[in-house]
């Protein structure tokens, strides 16, 4: 019986770190954390930009999975919403930026004008979006 608790445990962490693995991989393909850096004039503490992107994947994977209650208040909750906004806005971007889908898309349309609306009615309907999953799910 022990045998198989140990297998499980052996699968589980390494499928973690394999999850892990490709999740860091795919930050830093897309430049986050170095555009981060680059655009506050910040790059002599990359690392600890490295080691908060670490630490946060750790705290996060442990919260979800335990479920165990971050006593924050309004202030940490409202501070948390703002800066996971902030991240995931970044990494939808970071990722259009790559597959290059804002301009192959203005293109086939023939745009000229109007994209920084484009792109700020993405932004809004992706807030938007977001609202509604989490009134709903609650």
């Amino acid at each position: 019986m022990w045998i198989r608790q140990v297998f499980l445990g052996m699968l589980g962490i390494s499928s973690g770190f394999a999850v892990a693995g490709g999740m860091f991989a795919l930050l830093i393909a897309l430049g986050i954390i170095s555009r981060f850096a680059g655009k506050t004039h910040t790059a002599k503490y990359i690392f600890y930009y490295e080691d908060a992107a670490a630490i946060g994947g750790i705290l996060g994977n442990l919260i979800s999975i335990y479920e165990f209650p971050v006593p924050v208040g309004m202030v940490g909750v409202v501070s948390y919403g703002l800066f996971a906004g902030v991240f995931t806005g970044a990494w939808a971007m970071a990722l259009t930026e790559i597959v290059d889908v804002i301009p192959i898309f203005s293109r086939r349309i023939r745009l000229k004008t109007g994209m920084p609306w484009i792109i700020l009615s993405m932004a809004l309907g992706r807030a938007v979006g977001a609202f509604i999953y989490a009134y709903y799910r609650m």
